[in-house]
């Protein structure tokens, strides 16, 4: 077996693309400049050059259009890869992603399914002001029908998009632009990753500390501060939003009998609630305290750095709630 590679969540991405393309005939990749432009985040470079256009295909600027485009290519047996540039402008894809891709299947009584995955940057962090900083993974969460994944290491950035394009339904993977630069050591054989279990990337007995995407980061630094003053903290990464791993959840917080969500994502109707819900359904004799979140703050996300800073969950704040939480 080789070493380990080192690569970025950024190459990650781009070598996941390619193994799927070399993996299966029926898979391209379709989207806003994703072919001549390399990605606007450089993830699709030097793919045009090796799988030609009929692979690789730039798309006008209609996210409705290309969105339905590849549901429809995957309605007649494709498996395509369709990248919507950032999560906010998925939004002009919802009718296709919502009324189409998510309700085809049901509605045909099994007869049609639409495997397409459908990729896009999300998250705040970069000083794209309002209207390109959203978390509205839990948005589509909401959407049954719908899978929903958030690859938050360089490992699962390669390997989900090819247990993705397995998937019999319409998938969607949400990257987190702060991530694309994280370097990591993954196999230097191709992998793929389970899409349908939360992993427990740090065991801990004092708190449950659960979190996704972007914010994984800033748990385990969190939790390696609470480990500095005497704060066990265990670090669940949640990696599939729809459906919810409650298992992990629930044992996690059984062990640990409090928990901490941390999402990036609006407070009110977010993700985090639900999860505390389900934690509340099933395991509310388990806790020794009533849970506890951090999330974006309820306000358009700012454009200056340090008011940036202030509307998404940093590292202080969410070591400040679980000392809080454990007392």
């Amino acid at each position: 077996m080789s070493a380990p590679i080192r690569i970025s969540y950024r190459e990650a991405l781009r070598q996941g693309l390619r193994e799927a393309l070399l993996g299966d005939e029926r898979v391209f990749l379709m989207g806003e400049d994703v072919g001549r432009y390399g990605g606007s985040y450089a993830v699709s470079k030097g793919l045009l050059e090796e799988f030609g256009e009929e692979r690789i295909r730039d798309a006008p600027l209609s996210e409705s259009g290309f969105v339905g485009a590849g549901i429809g290519a995957a309605l007649n047996g494709m498996r395509p890869i369709v990248e919507v540039m950032t999560v906010n402008f998925s939004l002009l894809a919802l009718d296709q992603i919502m009324n189409n891709a998510a309700t085809l299947r049901h509605m045909s009584g099994g007869q049609l399914g639409v495997p397409v995955v459908i990729r896009m940057t999300t998250g705040a962090g970069r000083q794209l002001a309002a209207q390109h900083s959203h978390s509205l993974e839990g948005w589509y969460a909401h959407i049954p029908g719908l899978r929903i994944v958030t690859p938050a290491t360089v490992a699962d950035a390669r390997g989900m998009l090819y247990a993705a394009i397995q998937d019999p339904d319409p998938v969607l993977i949400f990257e987190h632009a702060s991530l694309l630069n994280v370097e990591d050591e993954v196999a230097a054989e191709p992998r793929a990753v389970d899409i349908d279990y939360a992993a427990v990337r740090r065991e801990g007995t004092d708190v449950s500390m659960i979190t996704y995407g972007g914010s994984l980061p800033k748990t385990l630094e969190a939790a390696a501060k609470l480990a500095a003053i005497g704060v066990s903290a265990e670090v669940v990464d949640l990696r599939s939003l729809r459906p919810l791993d409650d298992a992990t959840i629930v044992a996690s917080v059984s062990k640990t009998h409090r928990a901490l969500i941390v999402d990036e994502g609006w407070k009110s109707g977010g993700l985090s609630a639900e999860i505390i819900a389900r934690i509340v359904e099933q395991a509310f004799y388990e806790l020794d305290a009533p849970p506890v979140r951090v999330c974006g703050a309820e306000v358009p996300i700012p454009y200056a750095k340090h008011l940036e800073d202030a509307a998404i969950p940093q590292v202080d704040g969410i070591v400040a709630a679980a000392r809080r939480l454990v007392k």
